[in-house]
């Protein structure tokens, strides 16, 4: 499919979320949602194994991408990140996340070039790892908790119906501006979906 280039990787996809059947359809695991959505759209499983990550090489934006999903849980997700960036020599700005963002209201999506943690275990760690916060990403909107209720539990809980199909929604647009941000980068991946 990729001629002599096989091995070349331009740019890896990480989708955050928690492994396990038990978080599988949290909110904060609409990373993960979202790159099994790219992946089923590219007739692609992530069922390969290395770098802590379920993981798969395709095709967005016109880049051969190595698409990923950590193993490691939320907040060691930089191991895994770090780990296969060092692999295939990739450059923190060819380094996309895509991640659950409480800040933002259901099922909003915001592209960013970079930034802060804002908060978030996930990006923190990855932060840590790769000793810089120059990396682009797409938050979905989580939503942010009620009043009474406790961040974590908020994160690993499951949303609404109402709340399922609007980020139903979310995951198709989040996965278009993925693509786009490699193909044409960010500002115009900003101008188009935030």
């Amino acid at each position: 499919m990729f001629g002599n280039r096989s091995s070349a990787v331009e740019w890896i996809v990480a989708g955050l979320g928690n492994p396990g059947q038990k978080y599988a359809n949290t909110r904060h695991n609409l990373g993960f949602l979202t790159v099994d959505l790219l992946a089923e759209e590219k007739g692609v499983k992530l069922n390969k194994v290395k770098f802590k990550s379920a993981y798969n090489f395709m095709e967005l934006g016109g880049a051969r991408c190595l698409v990923m999903k950590p193993q490691t849980f939320m907040n060691l997700s930089g191991e895994a990140v770090r780990e296969a960036a060092q692999f295939y020599k990739i450059p923190p700005e060819n380094i996309l996340v895509i991640y659950d963002d409480v800040s933002l209201p259901v099922g909003k999506i915001r592209v960013r070039p970079t930034g802060s943690a804002g908060g978030h275990n996930g990006i923190k760690n990855i932060i840590a790892h790769l000793n810089t916060q120059n990396f682009p990403r797409v938050k979905i909107g989580a939503g942010a908790p009620p009043e009474a209720e406790d961040m974590i539990n908020w994160v690993i809980g499951v949303p609404s119906q109402e709340e399922k199909k609007v980020l139903l929604e979310s995951f198709q647009r989040a996965a278009q501006a993925a693509e786009s941000i490699i193909r044409s980068g960010c500002t115009k991946a900003m101008n188009d979906f935030n």
